[in-house]
């Protein structure tokens, strides 16, 4: 029986639902790990990809972390995958067992051909996260949190080997759920903030 995985990643999640629950600034996430996916020549985005797109493009998952500095360390580190540590993962699929490897029936999942299990694992914890504080719209660090929060995963195996602690950093999003939620994506930043209470 012929093999129906493609030996490149897909151009992107089938379920345009899944896309519009994500907020312009996640969406441009996704779109860069699939980027690095393809130009990498792996076969599927997975949770490492994600996070070095997280990393490089949203200033709120960046504060999440220590410093400066060691967000330097992570970059520095997974920009090195196609010559080092990602050479172990090439021709394989990642999959912490965080989902069965076939799903079917979710409306929700990024489940097809293209994603890892765990990457698709995290972009729907992500909306879930988002869900449950009543956003319809998932941001940067709710994936981040959800990236962290399987222990299994490549993303977190990239922030051991670059010295920072997935659950130290689970937690600092845990006991701030609204972290990195602070900035409205739809308000207008030159808005008076006072506007509203100024005629009482």
């Amino acid at each position: 029986m012929q093999s129906r995985t493609p030996r490149g990643a897909e151009p992107g999640p089938t379920r345009a639902e899944t896309d519009s629950r994500l907020s312009a600034a996640l969406a441009s996430v996704v779109a860069g790990a699939r980027r690095r996916a393809v130009r990498d020549g792996d076969r599927q985005i997975d949770t490492a990809h994600l996070l070095h797109s997280l990393l490089e493009t949203d200033p709120d998952v960046r504060a999440v972390f220590d410093d400066g500095a060691q967000v330097v360390r992570l970059l520095g580190y997974l920009v090195q995958r196609s010559i080092g540590y990602g050479l172990q993962w090439q021709g394989t699929v990642e999959d912490s067992g965080a989902v069965p490897m076939v799903r079917a029936g979710n409306s929700g999942s990024v489940k097809e051909t293209g994603w890892s299990p765990s990457a698709s694992a995290a972009m729907d914890a992500a909306i879930e996260r988002a869900g449950g504080r009543g956003e319809p719209r998932a941001l940067g660090v709710d994936l981040l949190a959800a990236l962290v929060a399987d222990p299994d995963c490549r993303a977190v195996e990239v922030l051991g080997r670059a010295g920072a602690d997935a659950q130290v950093i689970l937690r600092r999003i845990e006991d701030d759920p609204f972290t990195g939620t602070s900035a409205d994506p739809y308000a207008d930043p030159y808005a008076d903030p006072y506007a509203e209470t100024s005629a009482d």
